[in-house]
């Protein structure tokens, strides 16, 4: 498939986060039952996301399911929820499901193309995106293409291709809801509020598994001790991202493009207690923040209900128990990571398509043993130093740029 993004106006005013609210306060009629596919069913997202539908007495029918190469997992889930298809991208688990299956439903699709075929599923019309890096790119475009309300954890969506994702949702009837917990957290908080009173946003961090560790203890640090989030629990590769704060980087970009917002009306801020998850200020001097306890199933239950509430099963926020509430600003040498970010939103073009590839090459050789803790960051800037820039691509060009930059990282990672 090919979007061309070449007559975009770089400077148009971005618009699409005000007509996701708007078309989401208009239809509050939610239909009685909403069918639901969820891509990355097996993952941290996918499960937490079928424990809100659990609890939904009967608001939402799991229509399909896809996972990596969980099979295992996934037949648990249809045993559960039995939906009509599923999918599995690797081809040998695809095959071992089906045979555990036999020929009864649901159906089994396999291969690149399956989680594209099930967010196109004319009979969906909410679809998760809960799956990890560039694999959220083409089902996303495909469920707004669709028309789709698409609950979006996937933030290297916007991290590639932030422009022709906010021009495919101003052509199509679709709408996007983050369920990143801070992305979550403003889109709430701007929810009530216009767009142009804000002076600006901060993103909360919880700094990680790391946070206290000497600086010169980092380059021998084990991907054990670098998966102990304190707060979370989320996958390996997102809890890595958490560990270096790339993945603060990818939500700056993500927060530019959701609700328009330049690189200096962003802030990022560490706050270990991960109670408060974006703050909004604005000009007449008021902030307003959106608290509530680290639980993944809070920003889900309210992307797939919105704009009516429902009990998402997480505990109550005693305030009295967590305290007290603590601010700092990220050390730069501790989190170099960050800075590409920024840097990504003022260059455009495929920067993010080539900061996002080399940090998952470099996350996955990490995790395997083959670099140090901070060749990560160091790597990502290698390549990007690489990079020769396009500055208005099509889909094609990115997803050529993608090839590119991972097998330019396979380059790089030699060396160690």
């Amino acid at each position: 498939m090919s979007v061309n993004c070449r007559n975009c106006n770089a400077d148009r005013k971005i618009t699409a986060p005000r007509k996701a609210l708007a078309a989401l306060r208009r239809d509050a009629g939610i239909p009685p039952t909403r069918k639901i596919s969820i891509l990355g069913s097996t993952g941290s997202i996918g499960k937490n996301t079928l424990d809100v539908i659990r609890r939904s007495n009967g608001n939402y029918r799991v229509r399909s399911l896809a996972a990596n190469t969980s099979w295992q997992d996934l037949r648990s889930q249809i045993e559960e929820f039995r939906p009509g298809k599923v999918a599995l991208a690797d081809e040998a688990a695809a095959r071992n499901l089906r045979r555990e299956l036999g020929n009864g439903v649901p159906e089994v699709i396999s291969g690149t193309d399956a989680l594209a075929e099930l967010a196109a599923d004319e009979e969906v019309d909410t679809v998760v995106i809960g799956v990890v890096g560039a694999a959220g790119l083409l089902p996303t475009i495909e469920a707004i293409r669709t028309g789709k309300k698409i609950a979006l954890a996937n933030k290297e969506t916007f991290v590639m291709a932030g422009r022709l994702i906010e021009d495919a949702v101003a052509v199509h009837d679709a709408v996007i809801i983050p369920i990143d917990s801070e992305h979550n957290a403003l889109f709430q908080l701007l929810a009530s509020a216009s767009l142009d009173d804000v002076v600006q946003v901060t993103l909360t961090a919880s700094g990680g598994s790391l946070y206290n560790m000497p600086l010169d203890g980092l380059h021998s640090v084990t991907p054990a001790e670098a998966l102990a989030h304190p707060n979370w629990k989320m996958g390996r590769k997102i809890t890595i991202d958490s560990a270096t704060m790339m993945n603060k980087a990818f939500e700056v970009i993500e927060a530019h493009w959701l609700f328009g917002l330049k690189p200096e009306q962003i802030e990022v801020l560490v706050h270990r207690q991960s109670i408060v998850h974006g703050i909004v200020e604005m000009k007449d001097g008021s902030m307003m923040a959106h608290m509530g306890m680290p639980d993944m199933r809070l920003p889900i239950s309210h992307a797939l209900t919105y704009p009516a509430r429902n009990a998402s099963g997480i505990p109550r926020l005693d305030l009295t128990r967590v305290g007290s509430l603590t601010f700092e600003k990220p050390d730069p040498h501790r989190f170099p990571g960050i800075a590409l970010g920024f840097e990504a939103i003022r260059r455009g073009g495929t920067t993010g398509v080539i900061l996002n590839a080399a940090n998952e090459c470099a996350v996955d050789a990490f995790l395997g043993g083959v670099i140090p803790f901070t060749a990560i960051v160091d790597t990502a800037v290698e390549v990007l130093s690489r990079h020769a820039h396009n500055s208005q691509p099509t889909l094609d060009e990115i997803l050529e740029a993608d090839v590119w930059a991972r097998e330019e990282t396979t380059r790089c990672l030699k060396k160690y």
